[in-house]
């Protein structure tokens, strides 16, 4: 009698029949996901070969954003009419965050191109390259946190128990930075002129929501500024620093920005999951 061959795990079979597409996208963050660790130090990696030779690393950053947030707040506050001991604070964290968000979507665009040398040489589930690029800008936006501290320290400024529910919002806002790292990494890697169409809308959208200007100064289309995802992350963390909370309206449209790239970014991954490879 022939022997019994032991059946093919079902993460390596192939039917064409049947691509399994959704397990295999959910193994793949799965185990992406135990392999944190991987992630965190390729992430480190990165920084210090970015900053190799330099002597104040990262920290660079953090003395370029003093700069341009002294120098943009002397002169705004002026042409706002507004006194800097109420417009800075308002301008360190507004830019900070901005910076974050921008620097985040703007490597989103390379988080799999980059890795294109380990995604055809090592079987790494995806999700590592992902984690790699967001653990790798968490890494550098917490450079910049100290500023924060230090003008509010300056100005007096006490944000009491609600600034800890901007630990919520920078959550959220790691969220949204994986699906889009996810999303645009895939749309980027199989379209390389999508890059330059994200640089152009993040741009645009710099000016168009309240990074350097305060909402109320609207008037009465502030209410329309909820449509806008960047300015609903960027209150979520703003609100409780400096204006004792957000009101329930972002946090709901928050959740719902969060919920509706997360969705988009999985459906994305699980369809098209398996020619990443071949479009990097």
């Amino acid at each position: 009698m022939l022997a019994r061959t032991a059946p093919s795990s079902a993460f390596y079979h192939c039917d064409s029949a049947h691509p399994q597409r959704l397990q295999r996208a959910l193994a793949d963050l799965a185990k992406g996901f135990a392999r944190w660790r991987l992630a965190l130090s390729l992430a480190r990696l990165d920084i210090r070969n970015r900053y190799r030779g330099s002597v104040l690393g990262p920290f660079w950053l953090t003395l370029s954003t003093a700069i341009m947030v002294c120098g943009i707040g002397l002169l705004y506050s002026q042409l706002f009419q507004m006194p800097l001991s109420a417009y800075l604070p308002f301008l360190t964290v507004s830019l900070l965050i901005w910076n974050m968000i921008a620097q985040t979507v703007s490597d989103a665009c390379t988080s799999l191109v980059s890795a294109e040398a380990i995604i055809r040489q090592m079987p790494l589930p995806y999700t590592v390259h992902v984690l790699r690029f967001l653990l790798r800008n968490a890494l550098i936006a917490a450079h910049n946190l100290p500023l924060i501290l230090i003008v509010f320290l300056l100005f007096g400024v006490l944000p009491g128990w609600t600034a800890l529910m901007a630990l919520v919002g920078l959550g959220l806002i790691a969220v949204n930075a994986f699906a889009i790292g996810m999303f645009l990494g895939m749309i980027c890697a199989r379209f390389r002129d999508v890059q330059q169409i994200v640089a152009s809308v993040m741009q645009l959208a710099f000016f168009l929501s309240p990074v350097l200007w305060k909402p109320e100064l609207l008037n009465e289309l502030q209410v329309l500024l909820p449509l806008n995802p960047f300015y609903v992350l960027m209150q979520t963390v703003r609100g409780p620093l400096l204006e004792n909370g957000a009101p329930p309206l972002i946090w709901a449209c928050a959740v719902l920005y969060t919920i509706l790239t997360s969705a988009i970014a999985f459906g994305f991954f699980a369809r098209f999951r398996a020619r990443i490879a071949f479009w990097v």
